[in-house]
């Protein structure tokens, strides 16, 4: 991803609105968009929601889309422990899903966002 947001913004036509929106690791940025966009392109799934287009990477290799949401349910779940939310975050819980499923540790992240955008949890 830092690769990715070095190789993109040099470019001379580069459009400049979307620098805000192109995070990188290296800004302490949990990259949630990013890592959605990566999280569509390689998941596979029934229901359309993933997919799946992109075989290159394997979905054991994606970091868990993390954003306010996701980051509230996981701390009542005792998921992580860190105390900011950012990309060392993101880290720390894409392991410890892991532990659950290590070939899709990624696959938990609707219900994690679900449970925290309907403040059910």
């Amino acid at each position: 991803l830092n690769h990715f947001r070095n190789y993109f913004f040099p470019l001379p036509d580069y459009p400049h609105r979307n620098k805000k929106h192109v995070s990188s690791p290296s800004q302490k940025s949990t990259c949630k968009r990013l890592n959605m966009f990566l999280r569509w392109m390689v998941r596979k799934d029934s229901c359309g929601v993933d997919f799946g287009i992109w075989n290159k990477l394997k979905p054991a290799d994606l970091i868990m889309p993390c954003d306010l949401h996701v980051d509230r349910v996981a701390r009542k779940l005792n998921l992580i422990n860190r105390k900011q939310t950012d990309w060392q975050t993101a880290i720390e819980l894409t392991e410890r899903l892991r532990e659950f499923d290590r070939h899709d540790p990624v696959k938990y992240d609707f219900a994690l966002f679900g449970l925290g955008i309907e403040e059910k949890f």
